[in-house]
């Protein structure tokens, strides 16, 4: 199994503005520490020679991502060094309309850790879309955040997804959750 660390959407204003009154601290600083997770997992998949991708969302003029916007630049924890792969999108689903998929098949991987934001939206899509274009997916349990949306609060979105992607699939290929400490890119 050839694995792939796919970080999305770790952009700077990803949650900003998106929380009511006191939720958006509280939002910012699981942010903050899922920023850090992720900073660390892609430390370590680059010490183990396994390629990085980031997806980027590249936002319409007056969106909080607006392309070339400080809002859209990555989370400094997640910065594209050396060898990073950036994929630019305009969708939830970080296969449609990219070069992800070419991308992934040039190297020849079939196993993807996945992390970052929005829970619902282009986590749980692309995660989704991973297993139907035939690859096995490890989704960071600790490592997806999202803001308040509706009656749920952000845990509340992220403990569902958890529950609801765990064991997703398309035939042979499955969705495994691991927190970030678990995964550990040399034992695969």
């Amino acid at each position: 199994m050839k694995t792939a660390l796919l970080i999305i959407d770790m952009q700077q204003a990803i949650l900003t503005g998106l929380a009511k009154g006191d939720r958006q601290s509280v939002i910012d600083a699981r942010l903050d520490d899922v920023a850090t997770r992720l900073g660390r997992l892609k430390q370590a998949a680059e010490t183990s020679g396994v390629p990085v991708i980031l997806v980027q969302h590249d936002g319409d003029p007056g969106h909080r991502l607006e392309t070339g916007s400080g809002g859209w630049q990555f989370r400094r924890e997640v910065a594209p060094a050396g060898e990073t792969i950036v994929v630019h999108k305009q969708s939830c689903d970080a296969f449609h309309d990219t070069n992800l998929g070419d991308r992934l098949k040039q190297l020849g991987i079939d196993h993807l850790v996945i992390g970052g934001c929005m829970t619902q939206f282009c986590v749980d899509t692309t995660t989704r879309r991973a297993v139907s274009e035939g690859f096995d997916v490890t989704l960071v349990q600790d490592g997806h955040a999202t803001a308040d949306f509706g009656t749920l609060s952000a845990d509340q979105i992220v403990d569902h997804h958890n529950a609801l992607l765990s064991g997703f699939d398309a035939g042979s290929k499955s969705v495994g959750l691991k927190s970030a400490q678990e995964i550990d890119f040399l034992q695969g």
